[in-house]
């Protein structure tokens, strides 16, 4: 049997951080049994029910064999490369775009460091880290969206 530790709420450190939010996470829930038999194997079993329900619903299609002397007039990489094949696409200095490209991955290992003074877990109380999400989300979708349309 698994050993839970009781929080002592006559603590008035703990009452304290409790009242602003903070501090439920002190005391922990044990992931044996919780985790381990109930949410794991339902997170486990959605996932694959998505993927067998995506494969049924938009099948990979065969197309005509490859050609290699005839080039299609639009070239697209995979779905989750578009933001990144748009930078290269639209930034007239190629080394520019490399180096934009590169930054990229850069960008994504700072934003952990962002507000890492805050004691906040929830995402809507630490503004500065939640701004710089959601404008990258944005501007990722943009660009992504944008890097289906052909250029003029």
């Amino acid at each position: 049997m698994a050993t839970i530790k009781k929080p002592d709420l006559s603590d008035p450190a703990l009452r304290e951080k409790l009242a602003k939010g903070m501090g439920h996470n002190y005391y922990g829930e044990p992931a044996w049994p919780n985790d381990l038999l109930y949410i794991f194997p339902v997170v486990i079993m959605g996932s694959i029910a998505l993927c067998i329900g995506l494969a049924v619903l938009d099948p990979g299609m065969i197309s005509e064999p490859a050609d290699p002397f005839a080039t299609p007039l639009e070239i697209l990489p995979e779905w989750y490369l578009y933001p990144s094949f748009q930078i290269l696409r639209t930034i007239p200095n190629k080394l520019l775009g490399i180096s934009l490209m590169a930054s990229i991955p850069l960008g994504l290992l700072l934003v952990p460091f962002i507000e890492n003074v805050n004691k906040f877990q929830n995402p809507f109380r630490r503004p500065v880290a939640m701004a710089v999400f959601l404008f990258g989300t944005a501007v990722t979708l943009w660009m992504g969206i944008g890097a289906t349309f052909p250029l003029t």
